[in-house]
């Protein structure tokens, strides 16, 4: 069963006669299980649900793909889109993100293989590194020497005289040699076979099932991986390694599946969760990286400041989310996942206090209480252009501007000097 909800959403066990995607049903093991993984959540800092009663449960703000040991899969989509489609925009702004953000590539396809967006998360993926993979299958799989050292009849290759001299003299017609044979069995390819693996075992699409079972026969001979953190230190980025490359990022995905902790117990289903606040901060960096002006830079997660002195020791650092910079002049910027209303201006828009305070000390401690700083919050029907300036003191302003999901591209306006280029 697939339940697809997104941000924030309630699942109960209780039968739902009318499920949306902010309130659906989840069978009592699905439910059961989503507590424990949140119990593990919560011991590293993070919270995946609110357990709001006994049969009922609240969403944070993860998006991604869960899968639980009964088989329940649930889907989570940005909290986003209001009209229309809202399952098939927020797939697709969803895997436009995480693309983006991740740096994963993109192979033109032919009109066959249109982009389809009616498929969850982990199929969308699973299909992408099968495509990849079959592709570099085409061009041919690397093998590697391996030096092979045992006992046999014949000689072959090179005699391994200090473990000759050593055998018995009953055993003096048998040669302990060493040679070279040319296999697929190395790092890369069976991290190909673990990821291949992984996707025979769960993809439930007719089309990815039968290909990842025909492409499992061709790397039939080549191991599994037994140590992928290993396997990954080893491969290879050389040039005759360079066709590898694109698959890399979605074995990766499939692999280490990007979820904030390690799911305890035996349980390995197809997981990949993303939180959406890093999500969005990461896809705003991506795309204002490629509309940045000549001669500027972007910095992210920018570090060397703290907020005061403590017995001789800076402490509480402040780590602006981005820092823009051309010709000597600096932008600090921030991003913030959320609703923003430009017509509620009795409440600040739905501002948050505490994050004017946070661009206040960014303002004094990294442009030295002068200059332009900018609070980035995705474009939504009710905050569709940047809002008036909000002055701290004369010279240091910050501008509250929205960002295009679609485009991607900021919403500045002509008020608002940033070292960006609009896309058209």
């Amino acid at each position: 069963m697939t339940v697809t909800v997104r941000e924030y959403a309630r699942l109960t066990t209780s039968h739902v006669e009318h499920p949306t995607l902010d309130f659906a049903q989840i069978s009592a093991s699905a439910f059961d299980w989503l507590c424990e993984l949140n119990a593990g959540f919560s011991q590293g800092g993070a919270a995946l649900v609110q357990l709001q009663d006994r049969r009922c449960l609240k969403l944070d703000n993860y998006v991604g793909a869960l899968e639980s040991p009964c088989g329940t899969r649930i889907e989570i989509l940005p909290k986003h889109f209001e009209q229309g489609d809202c399952i098939q925009q927020s797939r697709a702004l969803l895997r436009r993100m995480i693309q983006a953000s991740l740096k994963l590539p993109t192979r033109q396809v032919g009109a066959t293989s249109l982009q389809r967006f009616d498929e969850p998360l982990t199929e969308w993926v699973m299909a992408r590194f099968l495509d990849a993979l079959d592709h570099l299958i085409k061009r041919g799989i690397r093998f590697d020497y391996q030096r092979i050292e045992e006992e046999q009849p014949f000689l072959l290759g090179q005699l391994n005289t200090a473990r000759q001299v050593r055998q018995s003299p009953a055993r003096q017609h048998h040669f302990q040699i060493r040679h070279d044979v040319f296999l697929p069995d190395r790092p890369e390819n069976r991290l190909l076979k673990t990821a291949l693996e992984i996707v025979c075992k769960t993809t439930q699409d007719p089309s990815s099932w039968r290909l990842s079972h025909e492409l499992r026969t061709v790397l039939l001979e080549i191991p599994s991986s037994r140590d992928t953190a290993q396997d990954f230190k080893q491969w290879r980025n050389d040039r005759l390694m360079a066709h590898y490359q694109p698959v890399k990022p979605w074995v990766e995905l499939i692999i280490q599946q990007q979820t904030p902790l390690a799911v305890a117990g035996e349980w390995r289903g197809m997981s990949l969760l993303f939180p959406m606040e890093r999500l969005f901060e990461n896809y705003v960096a991506a795309c204002l990286r490629d509309t940045l002006v000549p001669g500027a830079t972007l910095s992210t997660q920018v570090t060397g400041e703290h907020l005061c002195w403590h017995r001789d020791k800076h402490v509480f650092q402040l780590r602006p989310d981005l820092m823009a910079e051309l010709d000597g002049k600096r932008w600090v910027m921030d991003t913030k996942w959320k609703r923003l209303d430009g017509e509620l201006v009795g409440k600040h828009y739905g501002i948050s206090q505490t994050d004017i305070y946070q661009m206040f000390a960014y303002g004094h401690k990294y442009l030295e209480g002068e200059g332009d700083m900018v609070l980035i919050y995705p474009r939504r029907a009710g905050f569709q252009q940047a809002l008036p300036v909000f002055e701290y003191a004369a010279g240091l302003r910050l501008w509250v501007v929205p960002f295009n999901l679609e485009l991607g591209q900021l919403v500045a306006g002509d008020v608002v000097s940033v070292p960006f280029q609009s896309r058209h």
